[in-house]
């Protein structure tokens, strides 16, 4: 019975283009052409499944009775779900709610002629966590702009995956019937093989290769992925200290900040391109700028996200050992440092710096600048506990490296010594 039932599994794809997108006479989104492309992939990469699978498109629908009962038909499939939306988010002026416009869809008809979001909901809700993932490529009218702002995102059933990006209705270029940015790189990326990224993965390579707009609304939002992540596991770096001192948890010794903010450092080397393996420009697809733009917009849980599934790719693209590696782990120690979160950035920064002195000697600059974060990042630490447990990996470093001021080891070598004394009991201080 159980085989029957694998057997009977089936997956299916559910691709729906609305209206086009249009501002100042000129085509902002043309949803038929990325449907277009989208059809030309194989199921079982879009799904990421081998399951046997259906297809189905619905392209220049005009009612929305028709595409509710192809929703209703794919979320009754019992095996993995993608649904893809594309076109023009709208909004029923009456009842303030938004809707997908479909063909044909006025200012005046939206109540009839429109795909309420809310009906998207409805229909995937009982379907089980893991099973689901909504994949959006839209543009909001003027209209419905102000109502997405309010609402900061797009309300989805928390067992379904959303990711996709919404523009605003200020960006209004020629792009006739192009594929959009977001979709094109989408399907560049599981283009490339050999293996298919994950959807999270995905999504990152894409907003950071389509050049979007500014103010688009990138889906998941920084809330809803730090509540999708969880405790985040890190990778185990080299030489890494990865038993923690048992010693109670408290105010630093003084001189905690006594060690000056390093200076700027400069990114590491190129991201390697996916399918030739040589450096791509920012215009090609550097995610960088774009995860830097997301940290000093204060969205460091969306930046971090984006960077961890940056540095997984390079990770199997490059290699454990790889400088490329090493690179993203400073990323993510930088992104960690601007988002206040100093035990998790000297702790990324001590790994890198032992990393990168592995393998390109004490002398190189990368090295240098290394070493430079992790002193600072491990100045602010606060915990004892934390301050302790990194120390020695810090000073190991330190003593590795030619400082510009050796003052700066002395001073990090008395700290540690403070911390150890302050945590010995006292009858043994005497």
């Amino acid at each position: 019975m159980h085989l029957n039932a694998l057997e009977q599994q089936r997956g299916h794809v559910l691709l729906i283009a609305g209206d086009v997108a249009v501002r100042r006479r000129t085509v902002q989104l043309a949803p038929s052409a990325n449907l277009a492309a989208l059809a030309m992939v194989p199921a079982s990469a879009l799904l990421g499944s081998g399951l046997p699978s259906d297809t189905v498109c619905l392209d220049g629908a005009r009612d929305p009775n028709t595409v509710l009962t192809r929703l209703r038909t794919a979320a009754a499939t019992p095996g993995p779900l993608l649904v893809y939306l594309s076109g023009r988010l709208t909004v029923d002026r009456r009842g303030r709610r938004l809707h997908l416009a479909l063909a044909g869809t006025t200012a005046a008809s939206v109540r009839y002629t429109s795909l309420p979001w809310e009906w998207l909901g409805t229909e995937l809700r009982a379907r089980p966590a893991g099973m689901t993932t909504v994949l959006l490529d839209l543009a909001a009218d003027k209209e419905a702009w102000p109502l997405l702002q309010e609402y900061g995102s797009l309300p989805a059933p928390p067992s379904v995956e959303v990711y996709g990006v919404i523009c605003p209705p200020a960006f209004a270029p020629a792009v006739g019937a192009a594929v959009s940015g977001y979709t094109r790189h989408w399907i560049d990326q599981l283009r490339r093989g050999p293996g298919r990224p994950g959807n999270v993965q995905l999504h990152a390579l894409a907003v950071s290769a389509a050049a979007l707009p500014p103010g688009t609304v990138v889906l998941p939002t920084a809330r809803e992925l730090g509540m999708r992540s969880g405790p985040q596991q890190e990778p185990h770096l080299p030489h890494q200290p990865q038993h923690p001192v048992p010693v109670p948890a408290s105010e630093p010794a003084a001189g905690a900040d006594l060690v000056p903010d390093p200076a700027p450092v400069s990114g590491p080397g190129p991201v390697p391109d996916p399918e030739t393996g040589g450096p791509v420009s920012v215009s090609g697809g550097d995610p960088r700028p774009y995860i830097h733009e997301l940290a000093t917009a204060g969205r460091h849980v969306e930046a971090a996200t984006l960077a961890q599934a940056w540095e997984e790719y390079v990770l199997q693209s490059c290699g454990y050992a790889s400088l490329e590696a090493t690179g993203w782990v400073e990323i993510r120690a930088d992104l960690a440092r601007m988002a206040g979160d100093f035990p998790l950035a000297a702790r990324l920064w001590i790994g890198a710096g032992q990393a990168r002195l592995a393998r390109q000697g004490a002398d190189a600059p990368e090295v240098h600048a290394a070493a430079a974060g992790a002193l600072y990042c491990w100045a602010q630490v606060r915990d004892r506990a934390l301050a302790l447990e990194f120390g020695p990996g810090l000073l190991a470093l330190l003593g590795a490296v030619p400082l510009a001021d050796p003052r700066h080891l002395l001073l990090a070598e008395q700290r540690l010594q403070a911390l150890r004394t302050a945590d010995r009991p006292r009858a043994l201080q005497r």
